[in-house]
């Protein structure tokens, strides 16, 4: 038949179609509506059936790592009902392997509902690791490479995010037992260490080894927990008494201050003349002094002074 293809379709819908499979990173579909392609999708959907008594077991893991790490839970259905962050984590093991397995666009719509929802964002690629507690929730942010270890607790406003537009590795590997604080912000494909704290409002631009607890824009170390001590839970990655780095710096400066101004006044007080008051370099400038000329008089004519009075 003219004008028609292989088909009996005709050609220019072969063509449409033939560059449409073309251009399909993943022709998942094509591929289940093709004869005896139906196997495809029976063994994807398969495989994410089958990951469901897993995801009911971490479930109940991350039901029971809030029930011991937050006071405010009192009951599980409590819990299972009234907290975003294990809304959007459970969501997060269903996307996963959908990301994985190439149902990327299935997988982003997922954690864009989630988002909508519970306001938080973590991409399908994203690696959770086991018993994750996202507090409170609100503007959370997990870019697509990130990795979180076991036993980490993120606190509303927390940033796992990339600073390269290039593909590959982008975002922060957080060891297992960290608690990054409320609106603290790791930024780049750096790595913390186990157990490490990042405290509120921090931000994070290197590597943080293990144990540390970081403090400050640009973060700085502030101390250091003994292994035995990386196991206790630290609300918002502050422990108590952490000495401040910016209020040690300034508490530096003002002794000094003080130490040049009690040297300052114990010159004074001996009595040296003024250019070795303040040390040798300061030499006074000698100045030259002006004489200014007289101002000449003035003269007011008789009859302009007669009509003044």
């Amino acid at each position: 038949m003219a004008g028609h293809g292989p088909t009996g379709r005709p050609a220019i819908l072969d063509r449409f179609s033939r560059t449409h499979y073309s251009l399909t990173p993943k022709p998942l579909f094509p591929a289940c509506l093709r004869p005896g392609g139906g196997g495809r999708l029976r063994g994807e959907a398969g495989v994410t059936i089958t990951r469901w008594p897993m995801v009911f077991k971490r479930l109940k893991e991350d039901v029971d790592t809030i029930m011991h790490r937050d006071p405010a839970a009192h009951s599980v259905w409590e819990v299972l009902l009234c907290y975003p962050g294990l809304h959007a984590v459970l969501v997060h093991r269903l996307s996963h392997p959908l990301w994985a397995r190439g149902w990327r666009t299935f997988a982003r719509f997922l954690s864009h509902v989630a988002k909508v929802f519970t306001g938080v964002e973590i991409h399908p690629g994203a690696r959770l690791g086991r018993r994750l507690f996202i507090d409170h929730g609100t503007g959370v942010v997990i870019g697509e490479t990130a990795e979180i270890g076991d036993d980490v607790t993120l606190y509303q406003g927390v940033t796992l995010g990339g600073t390269s537009l290039l593909p590959g590795k982008r975002h922060p590997t957080v060891g297992h037992g960290v608690i990054i604080g409320a609106g603290a912000h790791v930024l780049g494909p750096h790595t913390v260490g186990d157990g490490a704290r990042i405290g509120a409002n921090a931000v994070v631009l290197s590597d943080v080894p293990a144990g540390a607890t970081m403090v400050g824009i640009p973060a700085r170390l502030a101390g250091r927990a003994r292994p035995a001590e990386r196991d206790a839970f630290c609300s918002y990655g502050t422990p108590e008494g952490i000495p401040d780095p910016v209020a040690g710096t300034l508490a530096s400066l003002m002794d000094e201050v003080r130490r040049l101004n009690a040297r300052l006044v114990a010159l004074e007080i001996r009595g040296l003349p003024e250019n070795e008051r303040l040390g040798a370099e300061i030499v006074p400038v000698p100045t030259r002094k002006t004489e200014q000329a007289p101002l000449a008089p003035v003269t007011v004519p008789r009859d302009v002074a007669g009509r003044k009075g």
